[in-house]
């Protein structure tokens, strides 16, 4: 899911489901949401799933609201939110080991690609999720490029500036794995920028790590240490971020 919930014309319902999904409190805010129409279905879904993706946890509550949201869809659009929503969650369970659902995520992300027409709005988080894929299952960072890229020109055609984080992030990954530290530390910056300007708590932990390994010392250190006091701030979510903020040992800080 996308959207940051935070412009002047969001209702109180939408800034309320914001501030909650930004603090890491994404079964709080899909309580907020009746799942009797389409667009509510599929939010309280997208909600669930991102549980599942930061916390590793909530795998059955997704499954039953990802039901619903593919029961009351109605519109080819609004299938294929649903259907973009499926493809996430196993991938999710894919990426954690839960369960190898990897045919299943690239069955629904492309029957997504089917139902949702080029140009429009949830396309660009389509082309995201793709990426993910061509990034983390199928290993191919070529392919993962040029769906970040998709996606982020979209993003930014639809003033969509969370998933512009994302993208900007996932772009400067595949640029510090090439040695572009320099493009690299840009769209870190990029990503960490977005998302303070949100209040995207949440994501700010991930984005300072990210931005620390392109940085020297005594920055970088700094930047670590800030995402480890967000991290348990949070009650150590994004769950696989752990590993990459833990101190150095003695030995290991010498070598």
């Amino acid at each position: 899911m996308s959207g940051n919930g935070t412009t002047a014309g969001d209702d109180p319902l939408q800034t309320a489901v914001w501030r909650l999904r930004s603090r890491a409190c994404w079964a709080d805010a899909a309580a907020l949401l009746r799942p009797d129409t389409a667009p509510a279905a599929l939010q309280r879904a997208g909600l669930l799933v991102e549980r599942c993706l930061y916390t590793e946890r909530g795998w059955a509550e997704a499954e039953d609201a990802l039901r619903t949201a593919e029961a009351v869809a109605q519109s080819d659009e609004e299938r294929g939110a649903a259907a973009c929503e499926r493809g996430q969650l196993a991938y999710a369970a894919t990426l954690h080991g839960v369960r190898d659902r990897a045919d299943e995520a690239r069955a629904a992300l492309g029957r997504a690609a089917a139902l949702i027409p080029p140009g429009a709005p949830g396309r660009a988080l389509l082309d995201f999720r793709r990426g993910l894929l061509a990034e983390n299952l199928a290993r191919s960072p070529q392919a993962a490029r040029a769906a970040y890229r998709r996606a982020h020109a979209s993003a930014a055609a639809h003033a969509d500036p969370l998933l512009l984080s994302f993208t900007w992030r996932h772009l400067a990954g595949l640029a510090l794995r090439d040695g572009e530290v320099a493009e690299a530390r840009h769209g870190f910056a990029e990503s960490l920028r977005i998302r303070e300007e949100l209040g995207y708590l949440v994501g700010t932990a991930p984005a300072l790590a990210s931005l620390a390994e392109t940085e020297s010392e005594p920055e970088a250190s700094r930047l670590r240490e800030e995402a480890r006091r967000l991290f348990r701030l949070l009650g150590g979510v994004p769950t696989w971020l752990a590993q990459h903020l833990t101190p150095p040992t003695p030995d290991t800080a010498t070598a």
